[in-house]
């Protein structure tokens, strides 16, 4: 295929959503990371009682902040992240803050990866990767149910055997 023949493909939302489970995972990852603070919260007051007012102060504020990060964040990054495969490419959007949006041509395609944590594990998940020469780095579609993750790296498997090239 020469590059006049190369079909038009244009930056856009992408059809799917993430999995449901991925709103409960991305909460209980969250929720890890604020316990951690409020114990290392607990400890600061038991080495030092004598600032009590600091330290309720403090864990005011941390509990404020992790209520809101833990009812906002997960759902926000479930609207924002989508993903797509047609035959001839990968249509990624991700993040909250900063959101990306992403396509790759299969026939750009070098390596499809599927990779599974032991917490995504705990809730059916799976994360899939999609490489290609580009400089922006891999796609990566986060928090899709495992048998939909394989299915996807089987048929993009498939199809970037059907485009050949030397996917560069």
């Amino acid at each position: 295929m020469t590059d006049s023949t190369l079909p038009t493909l244009a930056l856009r939302p992408p059809a799917h959503r993430v999995s449901g489970r991925a709103v409960v995972y991305w909460t209980a990852r969250a929720a890890l990371g604020w316990v951690g603070l409020v114990a290392a919260q607990a400890i600061w007051l038991a080495v030092s009682p004598a600032e009590r007012a600091a330290h309720v102060a403090v864990f005011a504020v941390t509990l404020v902040l992790a209520v809101l990060h833990l009812a906002v964040m997960p759902q926000w990054r479930f609207r924002v992240h989508r993903w797509e495969y047609s035959q001839d490419a990968v249509y990624t959007q991700a993040g909250w803050f900063n959101q990306e949006r992403r396509i790759a041509p299969v026939s750009r395609i070098q390596t499809v990866d599927s990779h599974r944590g032991p917490f995504e594990r705990m809730f059916g998940l799976a994360n899939v990767t999609v490489t290609t020469a580009s400089a922006a780095g891999p796609l990566t579609i986060e928090g899709l149910d495992q048998p939909v993750a394989d299915r996807l790296v089987d048929d993009l498997t498939r199809q970037t055997q059907v485009a050949g090239g030397d996917a560069t």
